[in-house]
């Protein structure tokens, strides 16, 4: 399975203590140089620097060639890069939480899936206390509808 993420989801991940869901779902992940970029710059969270300057052999950083595509052309740089990977490796599945981005790849016929998305397959799985690691995200800055969160919670309840 090949699979693409954004920033934001890895980084997240990474804060509440949880990237190692990642390799334990899909093997393998790959992330344009631009979200290396983004996990690794000076405003990232010392955490997340310190992560992707160590980063894991299940981390695959790839290259891509630079495409003008006016459907990308609002999004930020690692968005528009990763779903540009996703396009070129025909991928499964790409990772990215931003609304704009989401809605891009899914016009692009893209399967999308977000850091919740993300969560949820890893709570089918056993993979975690969901309730615990929804607590430990709403400590970070993460911002989602609490009806999305609640609902999320129903759906394997724990409320």
């Amino acid at each position: 399975m090949i699979v693409i993420a954004d920033t934001s989801p890895i980084s997240y991940l990474v804060m509440i203590g949880e990237v190692e869901l990642l390799p334990r779902l899909f093997n393998k992940i790959f992330i344009p140089e631009a979200v290396y970029n983004e996990l690794s710059a000076k405003g990232a969270p010392s955490v997340v620097q310190s992560w992707i300057n160590n980063s894991p052999d299940w981390l695959e950083v790839s290259s891509i060639s630079p495409i003008d595509d006016p459907l990308l052309v609002h999004l930020h740089i690692g968005e528009k890069q990763a779903i540009l990977l996703a396009e070129q490796f025909k991928a499964d599945l790409i990772i990215v939480d931003e609304k704009a981005g989401r809605k891009a790849a899914q016009q692009k016929g893209l399967n999308v899936t977000g850091l919740l998305g993300i969560l949820d397959l890893a709570a089918d799985q056993n993979l975690i206390d969901l309730p615990s690691t929804i607590i430990a995200l709403q400590k970070t800055n993460f911002r989602v509808a609490p009806s999305l969160l609640k609902s999320l919670l129903n759906r394997h309840h724990q409320i």
